[in-house]
């Protein structure tokens, strides 16, 4: 709950046409943790619309649907010792093996689906 601001604030531009880049995403989705008035009113000072399920209500926002990709992503990082758990003290080189973790991933979901023609 508390790292949903610097995860805002660590977006890196994004570029495509021509113009100012885009440096803010349009919609957050959160579950019930990141459920706070300060949060959704910060969201909403910077423009960011935001869709975070509330405490303490039914589960009817079917944001489970979304979430299950980024758990099973999760799951997949964490298949890799050296990810599950951070014995890294420098951010550079935590991130240089998220970054060799996705690739390999990557690769081996590309290796499955062509393997099969």
């Amino acid at each position: 709950m508390t790292q949903l601001l610097p995860l805002l604030e660590a977006i890196p531009k994004i570029k495509g046409s021509v113009g100012a880049p885009l440096s803010k995403p349009t919609l957050v989705l959160g579950d019930r943790g990141y459920d706070s008035d300060p949060h959704r009113a910060e969201l909403t000072k910077r423009g960011i619309r935001s869709l975070l399920a509330r405490r303490r209500t039914p589960n009817g926002t079917h944001l489970g649907m979304l979430r299950w990709v980024v758990e099973q992503t999760i799951g997949l990082l964490h298949q890799f010792r050296r990810l599950r758990t951070r014995f890294d003290k420098r951010a550079d080189v935590h991130e240089t093996f998220m970054s060799l973790g996705c690739s390999i991933i990557c690769w081996r979901r590309l290796y499955g689906v062509i393997g099969h023609f």
